[in-house]
């Protein structure tokens, strides 16, 4: 092989080197933490939460009634029953406690549970938008930029609002105007108690 032949082939794998350096990887970024809080199927998990929370407190609240007005009748009539009714009574003031507490626990480990169970597909369905929108456009990496410090945006691309619009976010729905409606229903169902 002379000289010239490769001289010319090392030019070719130079500048395709420096032409797929030039391009480099590509990144993009979205904002994971808004899309799920703003996805439609959101709207439907917070309204079976509250119900869920709803049911709990009442629930809570009316063993506390329950409590405070056996308590209240043991304070005021324990002077004139005999012990076996005092400590009939007594016992039965201890067991609603303990049934208090044991709901507290429980119901807390419901919750929790539930918000799993309902969250789960949300970020199943929010993940697997991501990844065929970063696929198709062949990004190697997407970064959750709700995570982020910095983003140069001149070297990742922004695929939010291509996430919102397959999940069928409206254009006009936005962390701010959701904040405004769970405000406002915090602030009427207040009212309504």
């Amino acid at each position: 092989m002379s000289m010239k032949k490769i001289m010319i082939i090392a030019a070719a794998f130079l500048f395709l080197g420096a032409a797929a350096s030039a391009q480099g990887p590509k990144f993009a970024h979205v904002n994971f933490s808004e899309l799920v809080q703003l996805m439609p199927e959101m709207d439907s998990a917070r309204v079976q939460m509250d119900a869920s929370q709803k049911e709990i407190q009442d629930t809570y609240q009316s063993m506390i009634e329950e409590f405070n007005t056996k308590y209240a009748e043991f304070e005021s009539k324990q002077a004139t029953w005999t012990q076996s009714v005092r400590e009939s009574k007594g016992r039965e003031i201890q067991s609603i406690q303990t049934r208090i507490q044991e709901f507290e626990q429980t119901s807390q480990q419901d919750i929790a549970q539930m918000q799993n169970a309902l969250m789960a597909p949300i970020y199943q369905k929010a993940q697997e938008v991501v990844t065929n929108l970063a696929k198709a456009q062949g990004f190697i990496y997407v970064f959750d930029s709700s995570q982020l410090l910095y983003i140069d945006e001149s070297q990742s691309t922004n695929l939010t609002q291509s996430a919102r619009e397959a999940l069928n976010i409206p254009a006009d729905r936005t962390i701010e105007s959701l904040q405004a409606e769970l405000q406002a229903k915090a602030q009427a169902t207040g009212a309504a108690q």
